[in-house]
Order: C-alpha cells, then sequence, then structure tokens
C-alpha cells in the first residue's frame, strides 16, 4: 500500500493523500480533460447529432412557459375556449416532442459511450499484454485487475454522460435563462444571486471528492489483491496450512472499513453541498413573491408572468444542478483517469521490431548463439548474465547447470525475449531474436517450465490455447507424444474435463505432461525446458522425461537442470557461476577436469 495511504500504525485510521499543489492540480487537469475529449474523436458525428438534439429539445421547451402564460393571462380570462384548447394542445405537444427527442439522445449518446468504454478497455488490456514479464512480477495481480475493472469502471459514467450531460444542462440552463430575461429581466437579476454560492460549493466538493476518489481506488485495489492473494487455489492452500485464515479476514475487514468510512465522506460532501443548494433554490421564489408584492414593482407584471417565471426559476434548478453535479464527477474522475493513462502511458519493454525480418518459422533450423549477452535486473547491484559466450548448432541439446541464481534462467528466457539482452545479441540462425517479429518467434521457441499454468478450463481448450485451429485429431496425437493420451481418454468426460484452477484436478506430472502437449501442438523448432522437472518424484519424472525425449527429438533443446542425471546426454554442458560461463563440454569431459561440474555430481 502507498505510504501515504496506509492506515496509521496501531489505529487503522485512514489519512487521505497530501494535497497536489494549484499548479499540479491544473496540469494534471489540463492534459487529463484533453485526452478524455481525445477518446470521443472517433465519434464526433454521433457526437455533433447529439447535441443537435439537445439543442431542438431546447428550443422546443421554451414554448412552454410562454404557452402556460397565455392561458392564465388570457384564455382563461377572456373565456376563448378555441385558444385554450390550441395552447393545452400545443403544451402535450412540446411534452411529447422533448420526451422523443430524448430517448433518442439517450439511444445514441449511451451508445457512444460504451464504445468509447469498450475502446479504453481493450487499450488498456492490450498495452498490458505488451508489458514485459518484470512488469508483472514487480506489480501485484490486484492492482493490475483493480484499474482494469474498478478504475475503468468507475469513469463508466462519466464517459457516457458526461458529455451529454454538460450539453443538456448547459443548453437547457441557457434557454430557460433566456425565457426568465423575456418574461422579466428585473425577477432574473434576483435568481442570479444563487450562482456565485453554488459554483463556490460545486468546486470545493469537487476537491475534496477527487482526492477521496483517488484513495478509494487504491483501498480498491488493496482490497483486490487482498482477494487474489487469499482465495485462489494456492492462496487458500497456503493460509490453511499456516493458520492464516483470522489474520486475512482481519486484513480484509479492516480495509473494506476504511471502504466505508471513504465512501460516507464522499457522499456527505455531496449531500451537505445539495442541501445547501435546496435551500437557496427555496428562497428564491419567495424573494420573488415578495418582489412582486413590493410598491415599487406593484402593477409591473401580471399573474401569468409572475407564475410562469417562478415555474421556469423551479425548472433551472435541475439543469443547473445537474451541470455543477456534472463538473463535480468530471473532477473528482480525473483520479480515476490517471490511473487508467498511467498504465497506458508505461513504455514497452519488450516490443515489436521497428525493421522486422522476414521469416518463415517452418523453415527455421534453430541454430542458436548467445554472443557477449550480458543481463541485469532493474533493482539488482550485479549483473545477472555477464559476457556469455555460446553455440548451440541446430538440433543439438544445450544443458545449463549452477547453483542457483547462476542465471540458467535469465540466459534461458533471452531466446524466448521474455527478456532482452543490456548488452551483446542472442541470434537464431543468424538473426537477431530483436528483430523476429513476438509472434514469429513464438512458434519457433516453446517453453515447458517448472511452474506449468493450466486455465480453468478443459484439458481440451487448454492444449487448443497453443493452436486455435487445431483439430481434435492433432490435439490426441499431441496427447499420445506427451504420455498423457491413456489417462485423459481414461476420465469420464475425456478431453472435456474441466482441469480446475491452475490445473489442481491433475497432480504435477500430469500438468506437466499437459503442457509438453500443449507445446508439442505448437511444434517450435526450439526447445526451452526450465527445470521442468525438479519438483516431480522419481517416477513421475521418468514418465515425464520420456515425454521430453518425444518432444526433443529433431530440435534445438536449452534445458535448464536441477537434477544432473537428466542432462548426462546433453551434447553440450554449461556451468554457470554468477552470470559467467565458468566450465564446458560434454557429461564424461566435464567429470575428467573434475572442476565445478564434477563438484555438483557427486
Amino acid at each position: 500500500m502507498d505510504s501515504a495511504t496506509s492506515p496509521t500504525a496501531g489505529r487503522g485510521r485512514f489519512r487521505v493523500p497530501d494535497r497536489p499543489s494549484a499548479a499540479e492540480r491544473q496540469q494534471a487537469r489540463e492534459v487529463s480533460l484533453r485526452r478524455i475529449a481525445r477518446l470521443f474523436t472517433p465519434y464526433r458525428g454521433s457526437v455533433a447529432g447529439v447535441v443537435g438534439i439537445i439543442v431542438a429539445s431546447s428550443v422546443v421547451g421554451l414554448a412552454s412557459p410562454f404557452l402556460l402564460r397565455g392561458v392564465i393571462d388570457v384564455a382563461l380570462p377572456d373565456q376563448d375556449l378555441h385558444l385554450l384548447v390550441l395552447l393545452t394542445l400545443g403544451m402535450v405537444a412540446v411534452a411529447a416532442v422533448t420526451s422523443v427527442l430524448g430517448v433518442v439522445q439517450t439511444w445514441v449518446s449511451t451508445q457512444v459511450g460504451q464504445r468509447v468504454m469498450h475502446g479504453l478497455r481493450t487499450d488498456v488490456f492490450t498495452h498490458l499484454q505488451r508489458q514485459s514479464i518484470a512488469f508483472f512480477t514487480r506489480t501485484r495481480t490486484g492492482e493490475v485487475q483493480s484499474r482494469i475493472t474498478n478504475d475503468v469502471g468507475g469513469m463508466q459514467g462519466v464517459v457516457t454522460s458526461t458529455a451529454t450531460s454538460i450539453a443538456s444542462n448547459l443548453t437547457t440552463t441557457v434557454a430557460t435563462a433566456v425565457a426568465m430575461a423575456a418574461l422579466s429581466w428585473r425577477l432574473s437579476l434576483i435568481s442570479l444571486v444563487v450562482m456565485p454560492p453554488a459554483v463556490w460549493l460545486s468546486r470545493r466538493v469537487a476537491r475534496m471528492r477527487r482526492e477521496i476518489t483517488s484513495a478509494q481506488q487504491k483501498e480498491l485495489a488493496d482490497l483486490n489483491v487482498t482477494i487474489e492473494e487469499g482465495l485462489s487455489v494456492n492462496g487458500v492452500q497456503l493460509a490453511k496450512a499456516m493458520g492464516a485464515g483470522p489474520a486475512l479476514v482481519r486484513r480484509f475487514t479492516e480495509s473494506s472499513a476504511r471502504l466505508i468510512d471513504l465512501e460516507l465522506r464522499s457522499s456527505l460532501a455531496g449531500r451537505w453541498r445539495m442541501a445547501s443548494m435546496s435551500v437557496l433554490f427555496a428562497a428564491i421564489p419567495a424573494v420573488i413573491y415578495l418582489s412582486a408584492g413590493l410598491p415599487m414593482t406593484r402593477g409591473t407584471m401580471t399573474i401569468g408572468t409572475l407564475i410562469a417565471f417562478t415555474a421556469l426559476q423551479g425548472q433551472l434548478f435541475r439543469p443547473l444542478m445537474g451541470l455543477l453535479n456534472t463538473g463535480v464527477q468530471v473532477v473528482s474522475s480525473l483520479a480515476l483517469f490517471q490511473r487508467v493513462f498511467e498504465y497506458l502511458d508505461l513504455p514497452v519493454d519488450i516490443d515489436e521490431p521497428a525493421d522486422p525480418v522476414d521469416i518463415d518459422p517452418s523453415e527455421v533450423r534453430g541454430h542458436v548463439r548467445f554472443e557477449h549477452v550480458g543481463f541485469s535486473y532493474d533493482d539488482a547491484p550485479t549483473p545477472a548474465l555477464a559476457d556469455v559466450d555460446l553455440d548451440v548448432p541446430a538440433g543439438t541439446t544445450l544443458a545449463l547447470v549452477g547453483e542457483t541464481g547462476s542465471g540458467k534462467t535469465t540466459l534461458g528466457s533471452l531466446v524466448a525475449r521474455l527478456h532482452d539482452p543490456t548488452s551483446g545479441v542472442v541470434t537464431i540462425d543468424g538473426v537477431d531474436v530483436r528483430r523476429i517479429r513476438l509472434t514469429d518467434l513464438a512458434r519457433i521457441v516453446g517453453i515447458v517450465s517448472q511452474e506449468t499454468y493450466l486455465l480453468h478450463t478443459t484439458v481440451r481448450e487448454n492444449l487448443r490455447y497453443a493452436k486455435p485451429d487445431a483439430t481434435d485429431a492433432e490435439i490426441e496425437a499431441a496427447a499420445r507424444a506427451a504420455r498423457i493420451h491413456d489417462l485423459v481418454a481414461s476420465l469420464p468426460d475425456g478431453y472435456d474435463t474441466v482441469v480446475g484452477s491452475r490445473g489442481h484436478r491433475f497432480s504435477g506430472g500430469e500438468k506437466q505432461r499437459i503442457a509438453i502437449a500443449r507445446t508439442l501442438l505448437r511444434n517450435p523448432r526450439i526447445l526451452v525446458l526450465d527445470e521442468a522437472t525438479s519438483a516431480l518424484d522419481t517416477e513421475t519424472e521418468r514418465a515425464v522425461q520420456e515425454a521430453f525425449d518425444s518432444l526433443s527429438e529433431g530440435r534445438t533443446t536449452i534445458t535448464i537442470a536441477h537434477r544432473l542425471s537428466t542432462v548426462r546426454h546433453a551434447d553440450q554442458i554449461v556451468v554457470l557461476d554468477h552470470g559467467r560461463v565458468v566450465e564446458s563440454g560434454t557429461h564424461e569431459q566435464l567429470l575428467e577436469e573434475a572442476g565445478r561440474y564434477a563438484a555438483l555430481a557427486a
């Protein structure tokens, strides 16, 4: 949790972040408003149509007070039935036309708003998909989910209705003010006294709500993290094993209680303003009636004018408050927009090449070279890799061994561009991997790791994830090669068996073989096997190793080994120590040298 929004020690009370300076608020407001406006650029025509409908509806609605004055001052006193019928029919027609225009306006504006929201959600999700593994290792899962669901969802009302609400309320307010001035400019001046306090109160509430909204979204993100950590399969297992359930419940309860406090403060800020404005607007008619009865104004207006004016003044309250409320919502929602734009503005570390090399994945031989490769993590004091030179001919097997933290996994990840080297180059068939399109590289390089991830769906769909157009025959062939077909076929639902959250329906070895089948379905030319059997028992390891042998046949394979027994037949074994190559050769050669490898094998 951000330090500015953390509960104070021992008290659990929530502190609103320090208020930014006036210059910072103005700059953030300007940037956000420009970007918000740009969201509607593709729908300029529809927005213009909505504004036109709003203007037409407001103009038509202007006729109502004048029709009312005609009824009271002329038709009724003169008992002119024909005029009375025309005026009342006119009033009904005005109501009908404005209602129809309102329905059309709502349909068009909602459609535009939902399309904007769809585009925004899609842009955020797409941009996050392009982020490197490093981003997700340093970002809480619940935080990412909160930005897409809570923050984008919280913006929906503003995006959907803000533009039309501003146009509608502004047009109605101006039209009503013009009609009031036409009826009596003197009474109009009296009505204007409500404006300064209304604007002042609205701006103050807007600032308060923006700060509270920012704090709410951060608290919601923390709540999402607690849910993710406490209610996932692995999280529940850990909590039960450690007896941490009560602590998780307490953490969730405290976070939820802080959200209640923030919501109450946000609601009360608005209610106090509404109560104050209601009193002000209620006082205006009383002042108007008093003014109409004063000696200096007596006889200057008819009863019909007075009634029509007070009716208009009452109608002015709704659009004026709507306009002020919209301003409050926009300012308070800037906190949401800034959080979403913050993710949209994240630089993409691993991006598509600016000058890609056209390459046919099916034609790739799989010759991998590491040339003076170095790599450093952002927060690491020492490099993870330093001046690594390796040559892995097509179709051969390279085994990477070494103690934990020696750089084995990092080196393997560079081939698939999960990271990019900070120095040197990694090539496939002589082509820098940074110049290969990411989709092509994903077809060329396949990764099977120790931590197998299965989707919460059927076995068939988990396998088809690697190749969406795969036929059932191809799926079964891959499963047979991975030594998992017989097991899956024996289940009551066969390939339609749901694997459960993170694949918990299956054992570790079974999940591993499903992952191998999934990789086989893609038929990559290069394989990276990242300690894929280190957590398995001996019998299961033997079955998985047989599947690996099938998987590796005819492919370039880079095996990151924990158990040296699994790599003794590799064409080339490389020993890493603190990111540097200290030994290389075959199993027999390295044993004869009696160096680091021999010590590890002992």
